[in-house]
């Protein structure tokens, strides 16, 4: 394993890296620290422990099984979007800039992880039915791709970055001791949020909905993929019920929707796997 091929794919995955991670110098300087602790021979345990904590993977040490299938989910997504910039007519012209540049990211993230596990990368042949995936999750979404539907291609795509966004935030502070694996997940997790606040932006400028963040149990306004949202309308935390405290600006209690849209609640590995084994992954 190449460590400085590592930092450039992780500088691809997230193009802000070098702002938000440090100069390179300074991110060579932290993989010496890092390695002062235990043998840098170890860090692919270290990157398995990044996918294990933002996936919610339990297999604890089983780091193969836990990066491919972190591999697995973004096979699913570059397959996503490259579907859909290979869809004629599907995506305006005015929107099409920003789907090429998340289909890269997602990309970059395939290529991250293929590089990481080597020929222990599981092929995505053996994901759907030889590699290609079902976008209407076994019929329960229309077929999105064949009628250029682009308000519900936009929908599904809220659901796969908001869902990506919750596992990520959800783990964080399981990793937080080790800052090399932190600021790489942070980084990463950066960018799939930009991703879902991008398609909700989009989505807004042909309804009037939703909102940049997520507001309740599910505020797609679609029923198909309310099971991505489970949890999201917790008012509990710290297990103080926040909307029997009062806001000190207007002096009224705050509203749900306020305080649903201020938490992001996790993902376990058991909750992901049944959101995207209806659309082919294995």
């Amino acid at each position: 394993m190449n460590i400085f091929s590592i930092i450039e794919e992780l500088e691809k995955i997230d193009p802000e890296l070098n702002e938000r991670f440090s100069p390179r110098r300074a991110a060579i300087k932290n993989l010496s620290n890092y390695g002062s602790k235990i043998a840098l021979a170890a860090l692919p345990f270290a990157l398995g422990s990044l996918f294990t904590k933002a996936y919610g993977q339990t297999a604890v040490g089983d780091v193969t099984g836990t990066l491919n299938f972190a591999l697995k989910l973004e096979y699913l997504e570059s397959a996503f979007y490259n579907t859909a910039l290979a869809t004629p007519g599907l995506i305006p012209t005015a929107d099409l800039a920003a789907f090429q540049l998340i289909a890269a990211h997602e990309n970059a993230h395939v290529k991250f992880l293929q590089n990481v596990l080597g020929t222990s990368a599981v092929a995505q042949t053996t994901q759907g039915t030889n590699g290609t995936y079902d976008f209407t999750a076994g019929g329960s979404l229309p077929n999105y791709f064949a009628s250029k539907d682009y308000a519900t291609f936009l929908i599904v795509a809220n659901a796969f970055e908001d869902t990506g966004v919750r596992a990520y935030k959800g783990q964080a502070p399981n990793i937080i001791g080790n800052k090399v694996v932190l600021t790489a997940a942070l980084s990463i997790h950066s960018v799939e949020a930009r991703h879902a606040s991008h398609v909700r932006t989009i989505r807004r400028g042909t309804t009037a909905t939703p909102k940049s963040w997520i507001t309740g149990a599910n505020d797609t306004g679609f029923a198909g993929i309310a099971a991505n949202y489970a949890g999201e309308d917790n008012t509990m935390q710290g297990g103080v019920d926040l909307t029997t405290l009062i806001n000190p600006v207007t002096g009224a209690k705050f509203t749900s929707s306020v305080i649903t849209e201020a938490f992001d609640e996790p993902l376990t590995f058991a909750q992901v796997l049944p959101l995207v084994s209806p659309f082919g992954v294995k």
